[in-house]
């Protein structure tokens, strides 16, 4: 009974310790990132039933999972700095989407947490602002081939993990046996923001080399896209600015690339993509949203080409931003 009580108490202290370690992160840090499953409940079909929601540090997707199944808040990971929010749809549609930020505050462990998909209504903290619809969101992968793209639809398994540091929150994707044409391989993906940052960096790897593996941003009505290269030609974007975000108002959207790593970019019928080159090695870009309501938000073309001028004067003399 003695031992009972103590695995007991030491469970207790363990779960306690766990929240006020994620209570002391969100109140602390400028960056989390996070995923949230759901217990307790049960799948009817391709639904997931009842249950609570807890966040977990690793996922393994169910079989029944796929588009609004339920069994994950929000529909997927969910990452953010102090700037601005991102969350992946952990779904076949692999679409990266962004939540506005009002606030400089850690919101993510509210977003979700009453309605599912309350987040789209305008709250204190911000919004879901951007409509990804049919397209590729902004800065997520899929396969670009004979002017169509191919989705995460077959798929052996998908594993996600989170991970918060002192100065950076990642979440890392292993799909494993993704399936598209005749072709067959692992993909990894990793995605890693900063304090006071913007941008997230993409990291993707590729088991295999196969052609049309690309990222792009998802074409909105009222925006003008914009496009340029690095003074040593090494490094490039892919913008859109405009009232394209779904309050309406302004937001910008971009891509920071090496040029050595794409093959072309395509204007297609939902995206602007990028198609990278086949290769095996890892392969990283940046990709951002900047919202007009921000604090101290970016508000007018102009100042939105400005701030992407020196992030790619900063990539231009060092490489990094």
């Amino acid at each position: 009974m003695r031992i009972v009580k103590i695995v007991a108490g030491l469970f207790f202290i363990t779960q306690f310790s766990c929240k006020a370690q994620q209570k002391h992160l969100t109140t602390t840090s400028k960056t989390y990132a996070e995923i949230s499953v759901k217990e307790g409940g049960k799948w009817e079909g391709r639904k997931y039933v009842g249950g609570t929601f807890k966040n977990v540090g690793k996922v393994k997707l169910a079989k029944e999972h796929t588009d609004h199944s339920f069994d994950i808040r929000y529909e997927g990971p969910g990452w953010e700095s102090n700037k601005v929010g991102y969350r992946l749809y952990l779904d076949w549609r692999n679409a990266i989407d962004i939540f506005g930020k009002k606030t400089e505050a850690i919101v993510l462990p509210q977003v979700g947490q009453d309605n599912f998909d309350s987040y789209h209504e305008m709250s204190d903290w911000g919004a879901d602002i951007l409509k990804a619809g049919k397209g590729i969101g902004i800065g997520s992968i899929d396969r670009y081939l004979n002017k169509e793209r191919l989705h995460f639809y077959e798929v052996d398994s998908t594993i996600a993990k989170v991970e918060n540091r002192p100065n950076s929150s990642s979440v890392k994707v292993q799909y494993y046996g993704w399936k598209t044409a005749s072709d067959k391989i692992n993909f990894t993906s990793e995605l890693t923001i900063n304090p006071n940052k913007r941008y997230t960096k993409h990291t993707i790897h590729p088991s295999k080399e196969i052609a049309g593996i690309c990222t792009g941003i998802v074409k909105q009505k009222n925006t003008e896209l914009l496009k340029k290269i690095s003074q040593n030609k090494k490094w490039a974007y892919l913008a859109t600015y405009g009232t394209q975000s779904l309050v309406p108002d302004n937001l910008g959207m971009a891509i920071f690339y090496e040029t050595g790593t794409v093959e072309n970019l395509v204007d297609a019928e939902f995206d602007y993509l990028l198609v990278f080159k086949p290769r095996t090695k890892p392969t990283s870009f940046y990709f951002l949203g900047a919202w007009e309501q921000e604090p101290n938000g970016i508000k007018t073309k102009e100042a939105f080409l400005s701030y992407l001028d020196q992030k790619l004067k900063e990539l231009n003399d060092t490489n990094k931003i």
